[in-house]
């Protein structure tokens, strides 16, 4: 008798420890939607960020419920970060995002053209008032006025599985695809050392 209360005591301390460490978890996730051209670029440029949990690559800003690959009309490729505002903030996580776009195209990103591919942030109204703070100071350092709004986050809907981490899993072709897009080299003319 005497070990089954032993082992219910045990179960106790563990269950009683895995609660607190959900909430903790809880506490420490905040989310952040980008949309800067490419979804599997973006992407990959969140996930090596340290505090930095997750990157999704999906859909967002449409009416259309469901959206795949092949029909997502209205929509924009667009990224969830999923992140530890302990360990980076969302002002460090926007930073980043111009950073690694080019704000100044209106018509889409890099050699992916069209309104599926146009930059924005997705903000909730907590959000609202740092993205708007760091796209003025972005116009202020690039000189001129930048092409990626500031919109609502609505429904934000993942992508199909073989989209996730998709730089990863498939680093030659992804490699190859960043390349002939001339991503970073667009990137480095805009930004040079600023």
């Amino acid at each position: 008798m005497r070990w089954i209360s032993g082992l219910l005591l045990a179960l106790a301390v563990v269950a009683c420890g895995a609660e607190f460490s959900r909430a903790q978890q809880t506490a420490n996730r905040a989310e952040a939607v980008f949309a800067g051209g490419c979804f599997w670029c973006v992407e990959s440029d969140f996930e090596h960020l340290e505090g930095v949990i997750e990157a999704e690559s999906g859909y967002t800003g449409g009416e259309l419920r469901n959206p795949t690959y092949r029909n997502h009309e209205g929509h924009v490729e667009a990224v969830r970060v999923i992140y530890d505002p302990s360990r980076i903030t969302y002002r460090q996580l926007l930073h980043h995002f111009w950073r690694h776009h080019d704000p100044l195209d209106g018509g889409g990103q890099f050699c992916d053209r069209g309104p599926s591919y146009r930059s924005a942030i997705f903000v909730t109204d907590a959000q609202r008032a740092e993205a708007e703070s760091s796209l003025a100071e972005t116009q202020r350092i690039l000189g001129r006025d930048v092409a990626t709004p500031i919109r609502p986050l609505g429904r934000f809907w993942r992508a199909e599985d073989y989209h996730q981490n998709y730089a990863r899993r498939n680093s030659v072709q992804y490699r190859f695809y960043r390349w002939r897009c001339g991503r970073d080299q667009r990137i480095r003319e805009v930004w040079g050392d600023r």
